[in-house]
């Protein structure tokens, strides 16, 4: 489930290895070119961290984050 903190939405995505990790990282990020939106992201092992906030709207949420997070969840299921 996203969480909205701090002006992000944010979620926590665990998966069997590292390579699985970086491979949903891989499909995120032409995802997130497909939607012209980029995430702030982090990844250790088997763990991707996400954030999400809208620069041009002065780092607040935004539809475009909220689309963005749709979108990654259908991608992950």
């Amino acid at each position: 489930m996203w969480i909205e903190e701090d002006n992000k939405l944010k979620k926590s995505f665990k998966f069997k290895d590292f390579q699985e990790a970086f491979a949903f990282m891989t499909r995120v990020a032409f995802l997130a070119e497909a939607h012209n939106h980029h995430p702030n992201w982090s990844n250790v092992y088997n763990t991707v961290e996400i954030e999400l906030t809208t620069h041009d709207s002065g780092n607040k949420v935004t539809k475009k984050d909220h689309a963005l997070a749709k979108a990654i969840d259908e991608l992950s299921a």
